[in-house]
């Protein structure tokens, strides 16, 4: 592919700069800023990613005249990462490879990344800025797969790099071999406590659940040392006991001794590069709302793909800039309602077939 390499190392330099501009507090990308670069994006896969450039062609609208704005980049539902090889290169020499955990019809996708440094960057400058703003070091508790074991798991990839540039160098692991350790996870704790030392505990919903319903027979309570804090990766309904997310908010901080305020909420998905989180101004409100890092930006719409306005609920296409080597623009089944420039959400859709991260956990626990 001729121009290739010099034009992808352009644009991941730009990208990568405007990552670390705002990890390090600088300004976040206005809104000229972020439509030229997502067209930018978009004529680049359009060039590179066979597979998209076909999918582009059966639209109309993509026929007639090429996108003049963000919003309207045809996007791909996220199932197509299950149907094709979305790749602006060989997927053969891919530095990460990322699979969806199924569906319970048993289907999986696989995200392909061409290099793990735009990865990288994005979730260290998102965890940093969302879960880091007093710049703690924290021991790392982690109810998610151990990426030694499951290496196709982007919530273990993530957690891996976070727990090894953020935290104190004692992180646990404590979903091995489709078992949660509760003994271990449980054991270390107290160690951690007893050191005082303030503790990051993160975690499917389906995970954390596992642990409370532990605790909760042995009748046991923590008040974690000041400082620590829960991150849940989202997944309440399924096979297990459901929670609404106040209750399941009030038992987390019950059980383990922490403010509601320090429970937060990543939303992120494999076929994405980047993550949301729950903006801090709304933790202590009802209702939290969702936002992302500069670079990802995402529409609620309607079932024609129209933008809704905010409050009326519908499903989330998200725009994701560092999804440079895949497909940047990705339609969910997910629900929820604008907020400002933030969003509500939901859910997912009653007739959308359950997957995800939280799939994993979910499987380990007894129907």
């Amino acid at each position: 592919m001729s121009g290739y390499p010099e034009e992808t190392t352009a644009l991941d330099g730009e990208l990568l700069r405007t990552m670390r501009s705002w990890r390090d507090g600088g300004h976040a990308l206005h809104e000229d800023e972020f439509n030229e670069l997502a067209l930018r994006v978009f004529r680049y896969q359009l060039r590179y990613n066979e597979p998209y450039r076909q999918y582009c062609a059966t639209l109309s609208e993509t026929n007639r005249t090429l996108p003049s704005n963000w919003q309207s980049i045809p996007p791909v539902p996220a199932s197509a990462f299950k149907d094709a090889i979305l790749t602006t290169f060989d997927s053969a020499r891919a530095a990460l490879v990322f699979e969806t955990s199924g569906t319970t019809r048993g289907r999986s996708g696989t995200h392909y990344m061409e290099t793990n440094a735009l990865y990288d960057e994005a979730l260290l400058a998102g965890f940093n800025r969302a879960m880091l703003a007093d710049g703690a070091v924290l021991r790392y508790f982690n109810l998610v797969p151990n990426p030694l074991e499951r290496p196709g798991s982007s919530l273990g990839y993530m957690m891996a790099k976070v727990s090894a540039r953020y935290g104190d160098g004692n992180t646990g692991w404590y979903v091995r071999a489709e078992d949660v350790r509760a003994t271990e996870f449980l054991r270390d704790l107290g160690g951690a406590m007893a050191q005082g030392v303030a503790v990051c505990i993160s975690g499917t919903a389906f995970g954390l659940v596992h642990i409370l319903d532990v605790l909760g027979a042995r009748k046991m309570r923590f008040v974690l040392p000041a400082g620590s804090r829960i991150m849940e990766t989202g997944g309440l309904k399924g096979r297990t006991r459901v929670l609404s997310r106040e209750n399941f908010y009030e038992e987390l901080a019950r059980t383990f001794g922490v403010p509601r305020e320090s429970i937060v909420a990543e939303y992120g998905m494999t076929e994405l590069t980047s993550q949301y989180y729950d903006e801090p101004a709304s933790r202590a409100a009802a209702q939290r709302t969702k936002a992302g890092p500069p670079w990802l930006r995402s529409m609620v719409v309607d079932a024609a793909g129209n933008a809704l306005p905010e409050n009326i609920v519908g499903t989330l296409v998200h725009f994701d800039l560092a999804n440079r080597g895949s497909v940047m623009a990705v339609a969910t089944e997910d629900l929820a309602y604008a907020s400002g420039e933030s969003f509500v959400l939901l859910g997912r859709d009653a007739d959308a077939s359950l997957r995800g991260c939280s799939l994993d956990a979910e499987d380990l626990l007894p129907i």
